[in-house]
């Protein structure tokens, strides 16, 4: 990879952190690349440099990140229906939750949150999808 100017690197550093607020803010809502990069006054190509450069993801990996992270939190509160914890994520479909939380936590969410992966010190299960973490620079 060829090196980038400091600038370049400075500017695609602040348009992930931007993107990575609105994501963090607006996990629930239907979020799009486009919607993203328009309200950070960047083009749709630069933010996706920026997530694969800076974040070392994409912007829909770390969507569902997100919203997993959020679902696992809901599910060990046990107060909700898996249906609910769904909806609250952003999911209009609960399967559609369960298949990506499956994918993204190693069992579904009912199992998740009977099985003990939920444990009661606020800890979950390790997600178990590659590139879930992101980098945050100070």
């Amino acid at each position: 990879m060829p090196i980038q100017r400091p600038n370049t690197v400075r500017h695609r550093t602040s348009l992930f952190h931007d993107a990575a607020e609105i994501v963090e803010a607006e996990y629930a809502s239907d979020l799009s690349l486009d919607d993203i990069a328009r309200r950070v006054a960047s083009s749709r190509r630069q933010l996706q440099r920026s997530y694969a450069e800076i974040g070392h993801t994409t912007f829909r990996e770390h969507l569902t990140r997100v919203r997993m992270e959020r679902a696992a939190e809901l599910l060990a509160r046990r107060g909700l229906t898996v249906r609910e914890v769904a909806r609250r994520v952003g999911y209009r479909q609960p399967a559609q939750f369960a298949k990506a939380f499956r994918r993204h936590q190693g069992l579904a969410p009912s199992a998740f949150r009977s099985d003990g992966a939920a444990m009661g010190d606020g800890h979950h299960r390790a997600p178990v999808t590659p590139g879930s973490g992101l980098a945050r620079a100070a």
